[in-house]
């Protein structure tokens, strides 16, 4: 199946769609966020069922995300994305993705003559980038430190 980030509009939770009457529903969801008790989903017959931490973390700030009027994407990591969804992803332009993807930095397939890049494989590019550079900035931080010039 073949989408892109744009067309996912049922993964987008948009804080647009939301009335008055939600915000306030928001408010008291954030609320019961930071109750000290374990997270629970409560069924129609009552029935309390707990929450992993980490879908609880998420929810938390997916609902923070939405009061701060921001909109939250739910996207599988096998979604397939155009080359122009994972450059916009990148905050690249789509013809330097495609020489990323043809110089092999980021995995892809051929879907006919289109390209297709696993969302996965773009937020793992993503991390390793970050990685990188906050690395690169110790460094020099490290380095600017040791010359004596980081000043008071």
């Amino acid at each position: 199946m073949e989408t892109t980030l744009a067309s996912s509009r049922r993964s987008r939770l948009d804080p647009e769609s939301f009335s008055g009457s939600d915000h306030v529903l928001l408010g008291h969801l954030h609320r019961a966020f930071n109750d000290c008790r374990r997270p629970a989903l409560v069924n129609e017959n009552g029935e309390r069922i707990e929450l992993p931490n980490a879908l609880f973390r998420w929810m938390v700030q997916a609902v923070e995300q939405v009061r701060a009027g921001k909109a939250v994407f739910l996207i599988p990591e096998n979604e397939q994305l155009t080359t122009q969804a994972a450059a916009n992803m990148l905050g690249v332009s789509r013809p330097h993705l495609v020489k990323m993807l043809e110089a092999g930095e980021l995995p892809f397939e051929k879907v006919g003559t289109h390209r297709r890049i696993r969302f996965g494989d773009v937020a793992a590019y993503m991390r390793k980038r970050s990685e990188q550079r906050r690395a690169a900035l110790s460094k020099l931080t490290a380095a600017v430190e040791a010359a004596g010039l980081y000043g008071d």
